[in-house]
């Protein structure tokens, strides 16, 4: 049996489009973070190897083993639509826009990457994690391995709420290449 406990980075507070640009996390809730240090199993954290990912594993880990940050964790590659807001975006690219969050699969932003190649590559990184893991990452990295547990598409998928510093909880029965199942989504400690 697997768990990946799938917790979102602090929040950054970009009002804009954030996947490889290294924003830092605000850490400052102190109460928030300890909540969800004592919340969580002990098992061993992984992260994105982006700093607001580091930086919150770091907050959370207390005693547990530490893995290797992984880039495959990390977000979305936005690419010439990084650090824009959705106006920008619109303005600029409005139909391919659409295409890309209305209807994600192999349609990606110029420059960036599409859905369903951020998804392999998300899924290519948990792989060969075994038994309960904490897995520090982004909102598009918990919504790409949520896709999975809830079997739905990638565009019901983005249709939930991730919060910063939240935890959302996936059940693997049979190891990380069985059938998944979700036991809490978004939950705030």
């Amino acid at each position: 049996m697997s768990r990946l406990w799938l917790i979102r980075h602090g929040p950054t507070h970009a009002k804009s489009f954030v996947g490889w640009s290294d924003l830092p996390a605000d850490l400052s809730d102190h109460a928030a973070i300890g909540r969800l240090e004592q919340a969580l199993p002990q098992v061993p954290v992984i992260s994105s190897d982006l700093s607001r990912a580091v930086d919150t594993a770091s907050a959370i880990q207390g005693p547990r083993p530490r893995l290797s940050h992984d880039p495959r964790l990390r977000e979305t590659h936005f690419g010439d639509w990084e650090l824009l807001r959705w106006p920008e975006i619109e303005a600029r690219d409005g139909d391919l826009a659409r295409q890309v969050f209305e209807t994600p699969g192999d349609v990606a932003p110029p420059g960036g990457e599409s859905w369903n190649t951020f998804s392999a590559r998300v899924h290519a990184g948990v792989h060969d994690l075994a038994g309960e893991t904490i897995v520090v990452a982004h909102m598009g990295v918990i919504l790409a391995l949520l896709q999975k547990a809830l079997e739905c598409s990638a565009h019901e998928v983005l249709a939930h709420r991730i919060d910063p510093l939240s935890a959302t909880v996936i059940d693997c029965p049979q190891g990380l290449s069985g059938p998944w199942s979700c036991a809490q989504i978004n939950h705030k400690y």
